[in-house]
């Protein structure tokens, strides 16, 4: 029986893709005009995220150094000056972009109404899993006005270290819940991290296909909108 729902965050509630590419084009046109490859610095900005958030995530660097490490690597890429000077040019080149990105936070236009379908006295218990930090996915939640049905915003800065796809990830939220891993649905867009790795531990997933540009994995349910979820939850009894 499904007694919990744990939503992934970003590209699952929050357009975190349109965000950020908004974000760092804002952010390139700002510092360099007319730059030659403006319109490519958001498919690059994408490219550059998974790895270095990865490094962080092992705890290679902090998730200071991985913002300024990534931050180089777009400049290098884009053949322009590195911020400077020192890191705390990088830090402050950084928290200009930061401060474009969460300018353009919004939902999706189909959170709102599912998450309050679920909320409630006889429904199950709600929380979001996600792999950002801890402070700025909890202010995500409060933006995009979904703090009051979500409290718990649970990231591996939370759960001992443990980032999705980790399976302390899964059972250390379903744990936070006070729930069993099997009792709770994971809900999300990322195909690994939000619905086959979550299988190992017993918590039940299902893939939010917004895009359609990747197999299904078989064997897990999948919708294309959250309109669809809390039918799917209660067809999982």
């Amino acid at each position: 029986m499904i007694r919990g729902v744990l939503f992934d965050l970003d590209g699952t509630l929050l357009d975190h893709r349109a965000a950020a590419d908004a974000a760092i084009a804002d952010w390139l046109a700002a510092r360099f005009p007319g730059h030659p490859r403006g319109a490519e610095a958001p498919a690059l900005w994408a490219a550059l995220e998974g790895p270095y958030l990865a490094r962080w995530q092992a705890g290679e660097c902090t998730v200071q150094e991985q913002r300024r490490l990534r931050l180089r690597a777009l400049c290098r890429e884009l053949d322009v000056p590195e911020p400077g000077p020192g890191t705390d040019g990088l830090d402050a080149a950084y928290a200009d972009f930061a401060a474009r990105y969460r300018r353009s936070w919004t939902a999706f236009p189909d959170a709102a109404a599912a998450v309050a379908a679920l909320a409630g006295p006889s429904g199950p218990a709600l929380g979001v899993l996600t792999n950002g930090t801890q402070p700025m996915q909890e202010a995500k939640v409060r933006a995009i006005g979904l703090a009051g049905p979500l409290r718990t915003v649970l990231t591996g800065e939370v759960l001992d270290g443990h980032f999705k796809p980790s399976p302390a990830a899964y059972t250390g939220a379903a744990a936070a819940l006070g729930l069993a891993p099997e009792e709770v649905l994971l809900v999300g867009d990322d195909v690994v991290r939000d619905v086959t790795a979550p299988a190992v531990t017993g918590m039940r997933s299902a893939w939010l296909d917004r895009l359609g540009v990747e197999r299904a994995p078989a064997g897990f349910p999948r919708i294309t909108t959250l309109a669809a979820l809390p039918a799917l939850v209660a067809s999982l009894g």
